[in-house]
């Protein structure tokens, strides 16, 4: 029997591991919102995955790289948070099985790979899937970002991975859709990320050549570099948008957090 095919997401995966503490760099609702809409996603599919495959933005390799692990640890890559955010648990299993079928898509698509089997679930992964699925039921693969940053080889990945889609594996990429550590807060941020975030959502919208087309180019939309001087935050997207084929994207989530605007992507 065929599964239900998934939707691709982009998803906002908030600071550090702010859904688990108490919140005292804004007010301490900050983040309740995000938290809310990460708790009610798999409300909005059309089946239960049969399994998580996700790109986060705190993973680069030099080549595409795929957690193997049948029971990957966890990574706290984050700093000075408070102690008890470092015995946060998440344990849901790795999928060797859907690794090999991940590296033999990429390999099909003449995508370079290699395996890890000793690394941990980032806080991209671990903390907003924590508030999704916090039985870690879900068999979840992380597949890493491309050092080097391209948008165009980002959304290439995604196009290879597509397939998966009709197989129950729902396809995450995590990340922040206005990601300026220096601009948190400031004058600027609220207009850049509400300029960026509208063109996002218009572009996410359009038919797949044009979309890939405008996202390969996002640099240049009103407010791109402001909320993203640096791109790893951006491009788990590309690879959403890649996997979505002709499905075209809706903004499904959108805040505003610590001065800034931050949505979420939905596609199919």
């Amino acid at each position: 029997m065929t599964a239900t095919r998934m939707p691709t997401f982009y998803i906002p995966h908030g600071g550090g591991p702010c859904f688990f503490m108490e919140w005292q760099m804004g007010p301490p609702d900050t983040w309740d919102h995000m938290a809310t809409w990460l708790r009610g996603l798999d409300a909005t599919l059309p089946a239960k995955p049969k399994a998580l495959l996700v790109v986060s933005a705190h993973w680069e390799a030099p080549v595409v790289s795929v957690m193997t692990a049948a029971a990957p640890p966890l990574l706290y890559d984050y700093s000075g948070f408070p102690p008890h955010t470092y015995a946060l648990t998440w344990p849901a299993p790795g999928s060797p099985a859907l690794a090999d079928r991940v590296l033999a898509l990429l390999a099909k698509a003449g995508i370079q790979t290699r395996t890890d089997a000793q690394r941990g679930f980032d806080h991209g992964v671990f903390i907003p899937l924590k508030v999704t699925y916090p039985d870690a039921q879900v068999s979840t693969v992380q597949v890493s970002l491309l050092k080097g940053l391209d948008p165009g080889a980002h959304l290439a990945l995604g196009r290879a991975l597509a397939p998966l889609r009709d197989e129950g594996v729902l396809i995450i990429g995590s990340g922040m859709s206005y990601h300026n550590m220096r601009g948190f807060g400031t004058a600027g941020a609220l207009r850049d990320s509400a300029r960026f975030g509208d063109w996002l959502a218009d572009t996410v919208s359009q038919e797949s050549a044009a979309r890939a087309a405008a996202l390969a180019d996002w640099s240049s939309a009103p407010g791109g570099r402001e909320s993203h001087p640096r791109e790893e935050h951006l491009l788990p997207l590309m690879v959403a948008a890649g996997a979505a084929g002709a499905d075209r994207g809706q903004e499904v989530f959108r805040d505003e957090v610590m001065g800034s605007v931050v949505s979420a992507i939905r596609f199919g």
